[in-house]
Parts: C-alpha cells; structure tokens; sequence
C-alpha cells in the first residue's frame, strides 16, 4: 500500500476520452471498471455486468450483494434487455458478484470456469443458464467466437483461490475469490476481433499466435508494479496479439456508484498517472494508439 495522498486527475487526460461513437450497428459500450457491452445489432454480450459498485466502508467492515436497483437502472441505462452471455473476466466482487442477476434479467448465459458456476448456482441460475468453459476452445455465439485462454490477476491479488461452493449474498466480499482469470479473445464474422483483458495479469507466452486488433486493456493495480512489469505486460498483451488500437479500462474507482462522474481510483491503491506515462512511451515506440473510453457512449474502436 502506497501512503501517496489523493488520486490522478482524470481530467489531465480528457483529449483521450477520443473513441469514434458507434453510428451503425456494431456498438462497444464501457459501462465501469471492466464492463463491456458489445453488440453488433444482432447478438450483445457483457463482461463483468457490474453495477452495484458498494462503498469502500461496506466492503471492508460489512456484507455485500447486488443492488437491485443499481443493476436494473445500469441495464436501462445501457438500452440492454436481452444478453446472449454475460462473461466475467474473473470473480471477485468487482467483476462477477452482479453477473448472475445480469445473466438473469437478460435471460444471458453465464459463462465462465468453475468459480463463476458457482456463483451463478448460488444465485440460482438454471444448470442451462450456466456454462463451464474448456480454456482455449472457442464459443459460437451468433457471429461472435469467442477464446477464454487462462490468465493471472494482477499482483497483488487480496482474495486469491477458487470458489468451491455456491456464493449467496449477503457475503463477506473475500468470498468472492478471484477463480479462474482470463484473456478473452473476440472474433467476430465481419473480420473484427478484439483482445479483452480485465486484469492487468498475464500468462507468458498465453497469447502467443492469437491476433485481435484492438485491445481493451485492463490496468488496475498497474500503476503501482515496477517499470519492467509494466513493460511486460504491455509485450505480453498488446503486442503479442498485434493490436494497434488500445482502450484502457479498469481505471475507474470503483466505490463511487455510475450515477456520479467517473474519477480514478486513488493513489493508495493504483497510479494512473505511471500506467499512462509508460504505456505511452510503448506505444509511441509501436505505432499503437491509446484511449480511454467514454462510460455509456456506444463506440467503434475499429472505425
């Protein structure tokens, strides 16, 4: 833990809020910290799905479970009543403790390893609103394939290990430990493809011959790991798929509800200010373009 006070102005970096909007079908929409909706007007999908996003006071001392209203007023927000699958990236609370209600309003599969199952049963999804993933094998869904390839949360993990029992909220958030993480590598009929990476872990060589070319990449935590983490990470992600578009995710503090404008998350936890420093630096030196995105604008990075 870092004893920096306050946090990085996100307002330093308001010329990369530069996303094309989406002005057709296709649409990717950042709903906070590593929530995707991406819909080609036919079929939509969803990481994460999280929107509860309680206080920091209420994680740390209390129990915590999905908000309702939270959930209901993100998806009507968002335009979303229907899901094909919702995809946590891996499952602590911030990523898949509202994953089953998601999958539950929008009649979605919930996919994912073992610990999302048995988020999903605690929620009491049906065993066919459920599915395991075999890594590295590929998911037809309407024009989308999709790639679960194992991956590492970024270090330190708070709750690491699996989940081998249903969660039922109201719950401990140590409950939800982190499971199985993962790249997920998007491919879709019109040719677009796209590396979603919610954590700011890797797996040597992992990626290595899969090519996506845009990269929505998490970067939590990130910012306060060495410089050749950082460099690491960049080469084992980004430039092993290929991509020449970046959107930085998972940058956002997480204990402040999406009703409020968004801020960074503080320097006692993360360090955007580094993360952005040092990624630029990569990028410039690879011809790749990084962004932040704008929360509920429907956007075309490959436009």
């Amino acid at each position: 833990m870092r004893l920096k006070p306050g946090r990085p102005d996100i307002t330093r970096y308001a010329d990369r809020f530069d996303v094309p909007a989406a002005t057709g079908p296709w649409g990717v929409t950042f709903l906070g910290v590593a929530s995707l909706l991406i819909d080609d007007g036919e079929t939509a999908l969803m990481t994460d799905g999280f929107f509860s996003r309680p206080s920091l006071a209420k994680v740390v001392l209390g129990r915590i479970a999905p908000d309702q209203g939270r959930i209901d007023a993100a998806l009507a927000r968002a335009g979303v009543d229907r899901l094909a699958a919702v995809l946590p990236v891996h499952t602590h609370y911030d990523h898949a403790m509202d994953s089953a209600v998601v999958a539950d309003r929008t009649g979605a599969v919930l996919v994912g390893g073992e610990s999302t199952a048995y988020v999903g049963r605690g929620h009491g999804l049906p065993a066919d609103r459920v599915r395991v993933v075999t890594p590295g094998e590929p998911q037809q869904l309407g024009a989308f394939t999709l790639t679960l390839v194992e991956s590492h949360h970024c270090p330190p993990d708070r709750f690491p290990g699996v989940i081998t029992e249903p969660v039922v909220p109201p719950v401990r958030a140590g409950a939800y430990k982190c499971g199985e993480a993962w790249s997920i590598l998007l491919s879709h009929a019109s040719g677009r493809s796209a590396l979603l990476q919610g954590s700011a872990g890797y797996v040597e060589g992992a990626l290595a011959g899969r090519r996506a070319d845009v990269a929505y990449l998490g970067v939590g935590q990130l910012g306060v790991q060495s410089e050749d983490y950082i460099r690491r990470y960049w080469a084992e992600t980004v430039e092993a798929v290929g991509a020449r578009t970046v959107v930085l995710t998972h940058w956002d503090d997480f204990f402040r509800p999406l009703d409020r404008p968004l801020r960074a998350l503080p320097y006692l936890g993360d360090d955007l200010d580094v993360s952005m420093r040092i990624l630029d630096e990569l990028a410039a030196a690879s011809g790749v373009s990084v962004h932040l995105p704008t929360v509920w604008r429907r956007e075309d990075p490959w436009a």
